[in-house]
C-alpha cells in the first residue's frame, strides 16, 4: 500500500510541475478568468474551493459568489446554494462529499485526477477487512477519505470535531478504531485518552514537517507562534502554540498576539489567513532538516492539478463529472449526517452554556 502511495504521489508530483511549466502569462489569465466567470453564468454553477488550492482560484471563488472553505464545509456551501452544477476545486474525496450531500446537483471538478495521499492509502476492500476484523471498535474515519471507505464507518468526522465526538464515543465506553491519517489519530487518542486503533495513513503534506528544522527557524523567528494542523507528527504538535483545523488555524493567527506566524500546513492557506490577519508576518514551517530534499514542501501536488486552464475547460472536458451510486450514497450519508447531528447539538449545547 505505501508503493502504491509513493507511486501515485510522484505520479501528481510530475503533473503538477507539468502544468506549471505550462502555466499561462498573465494576459492569458485574465482571458481564463473571464471566460470561467461567463461560463459560471452561463451554466449556472458555483466555485467551491478548499483553502489549499491555488490563490488565483480561492480569488475567483470569493469573486463569483462561491466560497473557499474545508471540505465539509465547501459541501455544506453547495447544499444551500441555488446553483444547478458545483463546480469543486479541490480533490476527489472533496467531490464525492458534496455530490453525497447535494445528489440532485451536477458536481464538476477540473480533474478526477487530483486525490489524496490519505485517500490513496485506504482501499475500502482492505479497510473493510480490517474493521471486520475488530467488530468490538467503533468505525471513525477522517473526511479525507473515499465514499466507499465513509460507507463502512460509524462515524464521519473533519479535524475540527474529530476530539469532541471521540471524548463522546469514549464516554459512551467504546473503543474506536480510526482511519486513515495516523499522526490526527495519536493526537485525538492522546488528547482523549481513549482506547484506539490506529490506521496507519499519513498526508504527504503534514508528514513531512520536522521537529529539528521548526526548532532551527524558531531560533531566528522567537517572537513567533507556531501554529499546526494535527495531521502533522507528534513531535511537531509539541511544539505548537496553536493545533487544529484549517479554519481554526486562520482563527488562531487572528487572535493571538505574536507578529509572526509560523505555519505547519499546506502554503495555500496563506491567501485567506492573511485575509484574516493582515498586519501578522505569514512563515511556512520547514518540511526537513538541513539539506534535506522535500516531496511535496508543504504543497499538496494533487491540489495543484486545479488551475484556470483546466476549470475553464470543464465543462467541455471528458471526465470531470463526480458520480457517486445511489446505494454507496445512502450508505456513506449515514455517518456524515451523525457527524452534522452531533455537530448542531454541540453548538447548542455551546450555546446554552455560554
Amino acid at each position: 500500500m505505501v508503493c502504491n502511495v509513493r507511486l501515485a504521489e510522484q505520479q501528481a508530483l510530475d503533473k503538477a510541475r507539468q502544468m506549471a511549466d505550462q502555466s499561462p502569462n498573465d494576459q492569458q489569465k485574465q482571458q481564463l478568468k473571464q471566460q470561467i466567470r461567463d461560463l459560471l453564468k452561463q451554466h449556472n454553477a458555483v466555485m467551491v474551493a478548499h483553502y489549499y488550492t491555488d490563490p488565483e482560484l480561492q480569488a475567483l471563488a470569493e469573486e463569483t459568489g462561491g466560497v473557499v472553505a474545508d471540505s465539509l464545509e465547501m459541501a455544506r456551501f453547495g447544499k444551500n446554494h441555488p446553483a444547478d452544477t458545483l463546480i469543486v476545486c479541490g480533490v476527489r474525496f472533496m467531490g464525492e462529499t458534496a455530490k453525497i450531500l447535494s445528489p440532485e446537483k451536477r458536481v464538476l471538478m477540473p480533474t478526477l485526477e487530483a486525490t489524496c495521499s490519505l485517500d490513496e492509502g485506504c482501499e475500502p476492500v482492505e479497510f473493510a477487512a480490517y474493521c471486520d476484523a475488530h467488530p468490538d471498535h467503533k468505525v471513525v474515519v477522517y473526511a479525507n477519505t473515499s465514499a466507499a471507505v465513509k460507507a463502512r464507518a460509524d462515524w464521519v468526522v473533519t479535524s475540527s470535531i474529530a476530539l469532541e465526538v471521540v471524548e463522546h464515543l469514549s464516554d459512551q465506553g467504546h473503543k474506536i478504531l480510526w482511519a486513515p491519517d495516523r499522526h490526527l489519530g495519536r493526537y485525538v487518542q492522546q488528547q482523549t485518552g481513549c482506547d484506539m486503533l490506529l490506521w496507519q495513513g499519513e498526508c504527504v503534506v503534514h508528514d513531512e514537517f520536522s521537529s529539528q528544522a521548526l526548532e532551527q527557524m524558531k531560533h531566528l523567528y522567537p517572537q513567533a507562534a507556531v501554529l499546526v494542523h494535527p495531521e502533522s507528527p507528534s513531535s511537531v504538535i509539541d511544539m505548537a502554540d496553536a493545533v487544529g483545523s484549517t479554519s481554526q488555524l486562520i482563527k488562531a493567527a487572528q487572535t493571538l498576539p505574536h507578529p509572526q506566524m509560523i505555519v505547519a500546513t499546506d502554503g495555500g492557506i496563506f491567501y485567506k489567513m492573511q485575509q484574516a490577519a493582515p498586519d501578522k508576518e505569514l512563515l511556512l514551517a520547514p518540511t526537513g532538516g538541513n539539506g534535506a530534499t522535500c516531496r511535496s514542501c508543504a504543497h499538496c501536488p494533487w491540489m495543484a492539478m486545479n488551475n484556470l486552464q483546466n476549470l475553464a475547460e470543464i465543462f467541455d472536458a471528458k471526465n470531470t463529472e463526480v458520480f457517486v451510486g445511489d446505494a454507496l450514497r445512502i450508505k456513506a450519508m449515514k455517518p456524515l449526517q451523525k457527524m452534522l447531528d452531533f455537530s448542531v447539538d454541540m453548538n447548542i449545547r455551546l450555546k446554552g452554556n455560554a
